[in-house]
């Protein structure tokens, strides 16, 4: 086993750790089916998401690239659960 094999398994631990609080709070999400943060965090994740995953593009690091496409797809979902909320409070009022 090289030194860069290890330290891309580390690379993965570590993102995989990083990523489990979003988890966390998109299962939470799920659960209440709403979002639990505000609208302006989820278009500067999605919109920091974006920027990040097209560096790690250009760099070619498969362990950045899978953590923020995965990112990615969690901060689309929660956008979407906080517009359908918004949609459904106005049907109601």
């Amino acid at each position: 086993m090289t030194s860069s094999f290890i330290w891309l398994i580390v690379g993965f631990v570590g993102q995989a750790v990083f990523v489990t609080r979003f988890l966390l709070q998109w299962l939470y999400s799920e659960y209440k089916r709403r979002s639990a943060f505000p609208m302006a965090f989820w278009y500067a994740s999605i919109l920091g998401g974006m920027i990040l995953l097209s560096y790690a593009i250009y760099k070619r690091d498969p362990v950045f690239i899978v953590g923020q496409a995965g990112g990615l797809i969690i901060y689309l979902r929660n956008l979407q659960l906080r517009l359908r909320q918004r949609r459904r409070e106005k049907t109601l009022d």
